[in-house]
């Protein structure tokens, strides 16, 4: 199915900005339609007629449309209503309701104007089948539907200036609806809307009450609160900010109620997000808690290498020697992915740091026998810590042995290279490692070679992949293996 920018660049010539605005409208309008009770349809008029471009049901009351109407044309009889309210800019109600499968459907065309011109029209469909003689709370959202659909039909909604992007926990209709007069006076306060107000600390009634007194009465003794505070509470500017008293937190969202240019009131949202608040604080002491253990793992690790690298220096050079200062270098190549885990704010590593760290450190200790170049082809991506430890300890085996034995006396060049790519729904690195120095031994077998090799062997059979040696010409040696990676793991938004 089409996006509504590319329906909107195919079926008319409206500008950038006016595409944003109809970008905006959606964005906000399940607010008009669950305050409405009422299905929303996004109508343009292209050279074939009226064509829909986007739908919302309520999350309050009965839906009419049950199946998806974007992409069709307007049926017969509701474009007449489409015309004259694209026209005349103003809201059109048919004189009688239709009927969809015998269900009675009272119906509105909103004109949706911005800077004068009429950008598209919205057209409101109610379902009368059930309906009965309306609560306070049910008057109370149609008359703030009401009026925000005059506001759209004046091109005073949506709010260009309208905060996007903010925490996680931006209220809806459901969690709580409180409205204001032009002085910030509670008018009206629904049930969800009390509560969360009452959580915060506040006894006694919110009616009658000027809210911006009853959250500064609450927050007295508390911290320094959001400067945007007062402009939401007070209604005066499109904005959202959050409460915070007594451990528990309330989010609100401020939309000001104009009228021909002036100032009427504001309809404010707000939510109890006590709970996801402090899952988001579990979340933090967990991530931090993580970092520490990788840290304080690092730090052990070091202290390892450190011990092992004293041990040797007590031994003659030989066999015993090489092999811990060979044991050093492993348990290094391993604290440093730990190191990378602890600077890190998920269980993701970036391999390509560590493979450029870890391959400059073996090659500065090679050069100090012979001059050595090397350089990396491509990019090692994101890696989950399991695979990162194993692979971070295959390319230093290999990049080691390529610099101890592959290339000549003279020094040489080390290249590595690397592919990413998926197969059968797996993510897959192709590592090659290439020396242009004497090759391989003649009659090398993997089977019988070094504890670095079989150690090589080992860990690519880990990572679910397989591994090749071979003599690369004109000379050297090139080593290539693939393994299958793990998926990584997200957050979820």
């Amino acid at each position: 199915m089409p996006t509504l920018t590319e329906v909107l660049t195919a079926a008319t010539d409206l500008a950038a900005p006016e595409v944003e605005w109809l970008h905006l409208l959606v964005g906000d309008w399940q607010l008009m339609s669950d305050l409405s009770f009422a299905d929303l349809v996004m109508w343009v008029r292209s050279d074939d007629g009226w064509v829909a471009v986007a739908h919302v049901r309520p999350t309050t009351g009965q839906m009419v449309f049950f199946e998806d109407v974007v992409g069709r044309r307007s049926p017969r009889g509701l474009d007449t209503m489409l015309d004259e309210a694209f026209s005349a800019q103003r809201i059109i109600r048919a004189k009688d309701p239709s009927f969809r499968d015998d269900m009675p459907v009272r119906e509105e065309a909103v004109p949706v104007v911005r800077a004068g011109r009429t950008l598209a029209v919205i057209t409101r469909h109610t379902n009368l089948a059930a309906m009965r003689t309306p609560s306070r709370l049910e008057l109370t959202y149609q008359a703030l539907a009401d009026a925000l659909t005059r506001m759209i039909a004046a091109g005073e909604f949506p709010h260009a200036s309208a905060p996007t992007g903010m925490r996680r926990g931006a209220p809806r209709v459901g969690d709580g609806v409180v409205r204001l007069d032009v002085n910030g006076v509670v008018t009206y306060a629904s049930p969800n809307a009390l509560s969360a107000i009452h959580r915060l600390g506040h006894v006694g009634d919110v009616i009658g009450e000027l809210l911006a007194k009853v959250v500064a009465d609450l927050l007295r003794d508390e911290s320094p609160v959001d400067e945007s505070l007062a402009l939401v509470v007070t209604g005066r500017a499109p904005w959202r900010t959050e409460v915070s008293s007594r451990g528990a937190s309330v989010s609100m969202r401020a939309i000001p109620l104009t009228e021909g240019g002036q100032r009427t009131g504001a309809l404010l949202l707000l939510r109890d997000v006590s709970e996801l608040r402090r899952r988001e604080r579990e979340l933090i002491t967990k991530d931090a808690t993580i970092r520490e253990i990788h840290h304080r793992v690092k730090n052990n690790l070091q202290t390892v290498a450190a011990l092992l690298r004293l041990q040797a220096r007590r031994l003659p050079e030989g066999e015993g020697r090489s092999a811990l200062d060979e044991a050093v270098r492993r348990v290094g190549v391993i604290a440093l992915v730990h190191e990378t885990l602890s600077q890190g704010f998920d269980e993701m590593v970036d391999f390509d740091e560590i493979a450029a760290r870890g391959l400059a450190a073996i090659i500065e200790v090679a050069r100090r026998e012979h001059p050595i170049e090397s350089r990396v082809k491509g990019s090692f991506g994101l890696l989950r810590p399991e695979d990162a430890t194993a692979l971070a300890m295959v390319l230093s085996e290999l990049v080691q042995n390529a610099a101890e034995h592959g290339l000549r006396d003279g020094g040489g060049c080390i290249e590595v290279t690397v592919e990413r790519s998926g197969q059968e729904g797996d993510e897959v690195l192709t590592v090659t490692i290439a020396d242009d120095g004497e090759g391989l031994p003649e009659g090398f077998a993997p089977g019988r070679s070094g504890l670095g090799t079989q150690i090589v062997q080992s860990l690519v059979q880990d990572l679910r992949g397989r591994i090749t040696w071979e003599t690369a010409k004109p000379r050297g040696t090139r080593v290539r293996f693939l393994a299958r990676l793990r998926p990584l793991r997200r957050e979820s938004g």
